[in-house]
């Protein structure tokens, strides 16, 4: 593939720093190296020198004083070595992509940790998008991802979409409003990317069904189109076999992926990782250079102490007690609404994710039903508008999370919802 003509001018202009290469030569070479070429602190300087952590399980997690010298210090852009190379691990036996194998130019399979997913994703649109390019994806979505799209100045265009993700059909109908054969040429308006979060989207609840996967995969390999797998949620599937991920699909490294350790670990570790072609990968470490050198090399070395002791299988069996907690929140909420919503609102079953999605009947706007009605009823939701592409636009929608919330407070919380409901009515 062309990367080049995926790239903004800024991201194509990005030059490696010396001192974040020769940070990085250093971390690579023997203790015998007399290295005064960084302007590192000296670690026998920090106050802090031990640290001991109870993990869930009974077990402990130590990091000793020469250990956390490390942790302390800076370190790679792409990640630690010794976190990278476990999460390269994960993926491979999770999604195996096609691509492992490839030499860099085809778009050999990379990884590089981020400050959360949502760090990675912004890089990726800061990479990707200049003003007036036209970005293609299923709305109402992350409002996140809205946010960190709509002040690059592109044309975001929504792409019909049903309780089973993007509609293949609707796609291509899309596409066919710019001319056959347009997208490689010279400043094409063609769009240049397709964006989804395809495993319990937020805030819809919906996923893509593998058949779709496949049929939209190849509607990007006609269309020379890549795909931003923003997949959050992808550990929180409820049933199994998981449905497999576009980087499974991706024969051509066309593919972006997004993962995040924050729904199964820790959302305030702030550790996500981004897996995608080299060329594009080493971009974003560019970029990250010159923003925030690196995720927190004490986050990462408490993250891998971890899942090296505990190995894929002890992670992938704290995800299976995640998924059944999530999924017995998810049939608690999916009763109360049941028993209090029926003929107040419609909603589909998520599959994944931690959110129903309710469209309220006989209300066009459900804004002041959230912020006035339902909150002096001590109960809060956020209104459909905030995941459209215009927000100024009316929605008929409310997200429910079922994350926080106990059994009680679900079915009092959706009580009260109902209450507010036929007083809008």
């Amino acid at each position: 593939m062309n990367y080049s003509r995926f790239l903004t001018a800024v991201s194509a202009a990005r030059k490696g720093s010396m001192i974040r290469e020769l940070t990085e030569l250093v971390l690579r070479s023997p203790k015998s190296l007399i290295s005064m070429a960084g302007g590192s602190p000296n670690p026998n300087t920090f106050p802090f020198k031990t640290a001991s952590i109870s993990i869930g399980d009974g077990t402990t997690i130590t990091i000793g004083e020469d250990l956390m010298k490390t942790a302390l210090q800076y370190s790679a852009s792409r990640g630690i070595p010794e976190l990278i190379s476990w999460l390269k691990d994960l993926q491979m036996s999770l999604h195996n992509p096609p691509t492992a194998s490839y030499s860099p130019e085809e778009g050999k399979m990379a990884i590089c940790v981020t400050s959360g997913s949502q760090d990675g994703l912004s890089k990726v649109f800061d990479m990707l998008i200049s003003p007036g390019d036209c970005v293609l994806l299923d709305a109402p979505t992350y409002s996140g991802t809205l946010a960190a799209l709509l002040p690059l100045g592109c044309n975001i265009t929504n792409v019909p979409s049903d309780r089973h993700g993007i509609i293949p059909q609707a796609l291509k109908e899309v596409l066919s409003r710019w001319r056959t054969g347009s997208a490689t040429k010279p400043n094409s308006a063609f769009p240049k990317l397709l964006y989804t979060i395809p495993n319990g989207c937020n805030p819809t609840g919906v996923s893509l069904t593998a058949e779709r996967k496949q049929e939209i995969y190849q509607i990007a390999r006609d269309n020379d189109l890549l795909i931003i797998e923003d997949d959050p949620y992808y550990f929180l599937q409820f049933q199994k076999p998981w449905i497999p991920s576009f980087l499974s699909m991706d024969v051509d490294g066309r593919v972006i992926r997004m993962d995040s350790m924050s729904k199964v670990l820790s959302s305030g570790l702030r550790i996500g990782f981004l897996t995608g072609p080299e060329p594009l990968v080493d971009r974003i470490i560019l970029h990250m250079q010159t923003s925030v050198m690196h995720s927190s090399t004490f986050a990462q070395t408490m993250l891998s102490q971890l899942l090296y002791q505990w190995g894929k299988e002890g992670f992938l069996k704290h995800v299976d007690s995640l998924v059944e907690f999530y999924r017995i929140q998810c049939d608690i909420m999916l009763a109360s609404a049941e028993k209090w919503l029926t003929g107040l609102a419609d909603w589909h079953c998520p599959k994944a994710g931690m959110f129903l999605w309710l469209k309220i009947h006989g209300v066009t706007d459900t804004h002041q039903l959230v912020m006035e009605k339902a909150f002096k009823k001590e109960v809060l939701f956020v209104p459909g508008k905030a995941f459209n592409i215009d927000s100024s636009e009316p929605s008929p929608y409310i997200r429910a999370s079922f994350s926080l919330s106990s059994p009680e407070q679900i079915d009092q919380g959706v009580q009260r919802l109902a209450m507010a409901i036929r007083e809008s009515i």
